[in-house]
């Protein structure tokens, strides 16, 4: 099911109106009553178990592979436009699965400055087959080798996933159930409805705040079934989930392709369609990938590469602001990582994503006072310093750096295109040319003519001594890249107009000397 990333709303109200219950069905069903106010699901995600208001949503995901081994054309590379990179990059996503998903949710402490308590949670996922819901992915070796050296546990994942489906899944599997057209073999009898209904109808009876209860014997998808039925017989009982508050990941573009194609709708062929559904299922998008990236040059630490280095970072001697910034501890039911490393595990990826994000908010907001401590430093004043960052969310290997999601895309600060024309190198291909630079730096490579290529690369410092290093070079001949001057396109069109123009000409002066 879809529940455990979407908002249900009646009549215009919040998610859940005063006086309603709320019901979580999954491998052993679990049920949480309240009188009034908010409404807990027990075993969903902790924005909703644990988070006072204003809990902050940090997102990790892990997938059965990264990138389909396209080809050619094909591959990604630093000549893309975002919808070009978009269109490649979708077909990696609908070939491949989440295995695991990690939330951590910060929230403030309430009676204490600047602390936050964190819930962290795990879940396994496994696409449904249910009735002709079958689907099919992929495993990509290295990714599964990669995964398997930070110990995860393939059995959770194709024994025990949460079944999932998206939006338009969704649809078709309810009108089938709900106008009778649909019969699966493991749904529960009449007498088992009926006994699980007058069990509710008992709980709720008698439900207070912070009560729950377990159905047992729900497994699979009697879970849906179940679910559909008791919604139709009791219309108090709902399945919810919200999230307040910004969503933060880290590097998290593939995360937000995988969340539309698996949990809301088919990514559409349109990347401005998919930029304005990202937009408004999550409006507030912060990648700490984006935010860290400007900070570590101004800050001049030591270059890193990935989410871990990053943590490992912020809370060393070398952040001016170490002693005095946000204090972060875990749930009583979510010490796990207290004293455990676990990398590439979601929820602990989800966690060291949080803490990044407020950490590196209070070095921004120290910079903004030139003091140390910041006076009554809250969240609300890093949504602030952070505000330049929001809905910029990392592009890796593209025309562009970032994608902005509330507006349209920045123009490239890449460095220059450099064209390289080749001399007495018959049959010479991109690879070879690839290759042949690959020990002074690493370059982008596109065919322009038979002889000529372009070269791209995303470090200022590499095109500089590519160009100083081929600067008198007898084969290799390399420079700046001129469209008027070097597009096949514009010579081509050059040339006809010169034809043109010559004939034009040529027929002028004899029109003139036969008069």
């Amino acid at each position: 099911m879809c529940a455990p990333f979407k908002t249900r709303r009646r009549d215009g109200s919040a998610w859940a109106a005063r006086g309603q219950h709320v019901i979580a069905l999954g491998d052993s069903a679990e049920l949480h009553g309240h009188g009034r106010g908010r409404r807990r699901v027990r075993g969903e995600p902790p924005s909703a178990a644990g988070a006072r208001p204003g809990g902050r949503l940090r997102l990790d995901i892990e997938f059965t592979g990264l990138r389909s081994n396209l080809s050619g054309p094909q591959q990604i590379s630093l000549f893309d436009l975002p919808s070009e990179w978009y269109l490649k990059t979708r077909q990696s996503v609908q070939q491949f699965t989440v295995c695991q998903i990690g939330l951590s949710v910060f929230s403030a402490i309430e009676g204490e400055a600047n602390k936050y308590i964190a819930h962290s949670c795990n879940f396994y996922l496994f696409p449904t087959t249910f009735g002709i819901l079958d689907s099919e992915f992929s495993f990509q070796a290295s990714s599964v080798q990669f995964l398997n050296q930070y110990g995860f546990n393939y059995n959770k994942f194709l024994k025990n996933g949460i079944p999932y489906m998206n939006e338009e899944q969704e649809k078709k599997i309810r009108h089938d159930i709900l106008t009778g057209n649909w019969r699966v073999r493991s749904s529960p009898d009449k007498d088992q409805i009926k006994v699980v209904i007058d069990e509710v109808t008992r709980w709720l009876e008698l439900a207070k705040e912070g009560d729950w209860m377990t159905l047992p014997g729900i497994t699979g998808f009697q879970a849906f079934e179940v679910q559909l039925v008791l919604r139709q017989a009791l219309p108090n009982i709902w399945t919810v989930l919200k999230d307040e508050g910004p969503l933060v990941g880290h590097n998290m573009m593939m995360d937000l392709l995988h969340l539309h194609e698996k949990f809301f709708r088919p990514l559409p062929e349109s990347y401005d369609q998919f930029k304005q559904n990202i937009h408004s299922l999550f409006p507030v998008l912060i990648d700490t990938k984006s935010v860290t990236k400007d900070i570590w040059k101004e800050m001049n630490f030591p270059r890193v590469s990935n989410l871990s280095e990053v943590y490992e970072v912020l809370n060393s001697d070398l952040n001016p602001t170490k002693n005095s910034g946000p204090e972060i501890v875990h749930a009583s039911r979510c010490e796990k990582y207290v004293e455990t490393k676990c990398p590439h595990e979601a929820a602990y990826d989800a966690f060291l994503c949080g803490s990044v994000l407020l950490k590196v908010a209070h070095l921004l907001l120290q910079k903004i006072y030139h003091i140390d401590p910041v006076p009554e430093s809250s969240f609300p004043q890093y949504l602030d310093v952070l505000a330049p960052y929001v809905n910029q969310v990392n592009l890796i290997r593209a025309g562009v750096p970032k994608i902005n999601f509330s507006g349209p895309d920045y123009p490239s600060i890449r460095p220059p295109i450099l064209i390289l024309s080749v001399k007495r190198w018959p049959g010479v291909s991109e690879q070879q040319v690839y290759h042949k630079f690959q020990n002074l730096c690493k370059f982008d490579v596109r065919r322009l003519t038979r002889s000529q290529f372009l070269l791209l690369t995303n470090k200022f410092k590499d095109a500089r001594n590519i160009l100083k290093e081929y600067r008198d070079h007898p084969t290799l001949c390399i420079s700046l890249y001129r469209y008027w001057r070097h597009s096949p396109n514009v010579n081509c069109l050059l040339q006809v107009c010169g034809i043109v123009t010559a004939w034009a000409l040529l027929a002028f002066i004899l029109g003139r000397s036969g008069t």
